[in-house]
């Protein structure tokens, strides 16, 4: 049932996919993949609160969930809390140091905060270890533009 709701999600047919979810949780509460792609779902819906309940809920279970703690990040940063999401890429990233999610997810909020040179730092070693990585690619580009940018404004004003 778990990976029937995980398709109905991924095909963007949410209501079944919350259904399923539910009903899983009713037999168990404490099914932690059905409590972060409740999340998920909830997320992806825009109801953000109520899917940091739910990583709340898993990661009262398991501290060290990994996609928990991204999602949270995640979530947090929507909420344009970006400190406190960057307090969740690092946890992620205690737990694995290599998490080229959290890496990214880290520039993203960083780059939000205005902290451009460090944001970069992180696309780069996002992409150091995963060369393919859309997301930190594509940061990465628009990063850089922005410091050229920045660079040529300064320049122009001198």
């Amino acid at each position: 049932m778990l990976i029937q709701a995980y398709d109905m999600c991924e095909d963007g047919n949410y209501d079944i996919a919350l259904k399923l979810y539910d009903l899983i949780l009713k037999k168990n509460p404490a099914n932690i993949d059905a409590l972060v792609n409740k999340g998920v779902t909830l997320q992806n819906l825009g109801k953000i609160k109520h899917a940091i309940r739910l990583y709340d809920k898993a990661l009262k279970i398991n501290p060290n969930h990994l996609d928990a703690i991204l999602n949270k990040g995640s979530s947090l940063h929507t909420l344009g809390n970006y400190k406190d999401a960057i307090s969740y890429y690092d946890k992620a990233l205690v737990i694995d140091k290599k998490c080229t999610m959290a890496l990214a997810y880290k520039g993203l909020s960083l780059g939000e905060l205005g902290d451009l040179h460090n944001a970069l730092k992180h696309f780069k070693k996002a992409l150091s270890i995963d060369a393919t990585y859309d997301l930190a690619s594509i940061s990465k580009k628009i990063t850089q533009d922005i410091l050229k940018s920045i660079k040529e404004e300064k320049t122009k004003t001198q």
